[in-house]
């Protein structure tokens, strides 16, 4: 049983590495639902969203080179046109070169508005197409090395460096931890926030241990420090008890898809207008291993696109004020093959594309190199080449959104060069 002096040894933090998954301690819990003080918000700070799309997206249906001659011949029930004659399954031409598929239609004007960023021909070096071994590296940050103990992303919460630390500074809205967030840096994984309130308010574990007030308990710490860590740990966690999360009212009146992704970055848009500290959060949309039955204008993979540019916009325009404080990064483990199989899907492939969205992004543009889809010029002969690695590309919103420029520590024995897809 987590005792005070456990508690207090750790900086009431270890507890928030693990995720949760016992609930909070009793004293915690009781101080924070009985005080009544009016908490000051956070510094405003600035927050990276990740998602990533599990399953291996299809980069080449997601941003088609419509123009390609090779890829109409190597996809000839998949392949969408751009010709306005095409109606509403017409692609959306971005550039002359590029065409997003209808049925991202939302992410349209954040692209027109240059607040939408596309970079084509992403991927790992690494040329595993198994999408644990994909997801593991991209996640480890470190494509030849499975013995990588954290994640990326929860060293750059590492390297980002506090003066006090809030529980909530890096959040995943999933079950269980992700591997992006394995690390001695804090974390917390958790599905729903409503569920975490109530489990706060009623979780009886350590009851008999509660004290007048969490602030009383630190006050007998003679370390500075630590008795602001643990202020801010709790005023934290009793800005989210007293918060009515079941009825939150989206900014604009928007609706957000009734989807695991649509409500996972509802609840991270609420985290982020809370002011608790949120400085890296994490969603995951899931569905995009499309083997068969792909589908073009319509379809599974139309329907994921809907769902995951939707949300994404849903999120951007619920954050009003906040949107200069937020960039929006997705990624996927590897991309699919040129050619359609014979079940009308694609197979494990190597590059795909991914989306950035933030008001610092060089947007309007399709970044990286894509080749003609020639069997020269595809990787193994059967894939888009990958020309840009995903490390170039994550450090670099690392660095211009959260001001974490040391790539040595960030993404280890990587020596790359970036593409210039932020501003500054």
């Amino acid at each position: 049983m987590l005792n005070r002096r456990a508690f207090l040894k750790s900086g009431g933090l270890a507890l928030f590495g693990v995720g949760l998954i016992g609930g909070i301690p009793g004293f915690l819990a009781e101080a924070a639902a009985a005080s009544n003080e009016i908490i000051s918000p956070y510094k405003k700070r600035k927050t990276l969203v990740c998602i990533f799309q599990r399953g291996a997206m299809d980069g080449l249906m997601a941003v088609t080179p419509f123009g390609d001659t090779y890829l109409q011949q190597a996809r000839p029930t998949l392949m969408m046109s751009a010709a306005k004659n095409a109606g509403d399954a017409a692609l959306i031409d971005l550039d002359g070169r590029f065409g997003l598929h209808p049925a991202m239609k939302a992410f349209e004007p954040m692209f027109r508005e240059k607040r939408l960023s596309i970079v084509h021909g992403i991927g790992s070096p690494n040329t595993t197409r198994s999408h644990f071994d994909a997801q593991d590296y991209m996640e480890s940050g470190t494509p030849f090395n499975k013995g990588t103990a954290s994640g990326w992303l929860n060293r750059a919460v590492g390297l980002l460096g506090h003066d006090a630390i809030t529980p909530f500074s890096a959040v995943s809205m999933t079950s269980a931890m992700p591997r992006s967030f394995y690390g001695d840096n804090p974390a917390l994984a958790v599905s729903n926030l409503q569920d975490f309130a109530i489990q706060m308010r009623g979780n009886p574990a350590g009851a008999n241990l509660a004290a007048k007030s969490f602030e009383d308990l630190y006050d007998q710490t003679s370390t500075g420090l630590l008795r602001q860590t643990g202020r801010e740990s709790f005023d934290a966690m009793k800005m989210l008890q007293k918060t009515d999360l079941k009825n939150y009212k989206p900014a604009n009146n928007v609706i957000y898809p009734n989807t695991a992704l649509g409500n996972s970055l509802k609840q991270i848009a609420q985290l982020i207008k809370m002011d608790v500290g949120l400085e890296v959060a994490f969603a995951e949309s899931n569905g995009w291993d499309t083997h068969f039955n792909q589908g073009n204008a319509k379809g599974v993979f139309a329907s994921n696109v809907t769902d995951l540019s939707n949300s994404m916009m849903a999120f951007w325009n619920d954050l009003e004020a906040h949107q200069d404080e937020v960039t929006v990064m997705t990624m996927t483990e590897f991309g699919r093959t040129v050619h359609q199989n014979g079940t009308g899907g694609t197979d494990h492939g190597r590059a795909s594309c991914n989306f950035i969205l933030s008001n610092n992004t060089n947007g309007g543009q399709v970044h990286g190199k894509v080749q003609p889809l020639a069997i020269e010029n595809l990787e193994d002969g059967r894939d888009l080449a990958v020309t840009t690695d995903f490390r170039s590309v994550f450090s670099e919103v690392a660095d211009k959104h959260l001001g974490i420029s040391n790539d040595r520590l960030l993404f280890p024995d990587w020596k790359g060069s970036r593409i210039r897809v932020m501003k500054g």
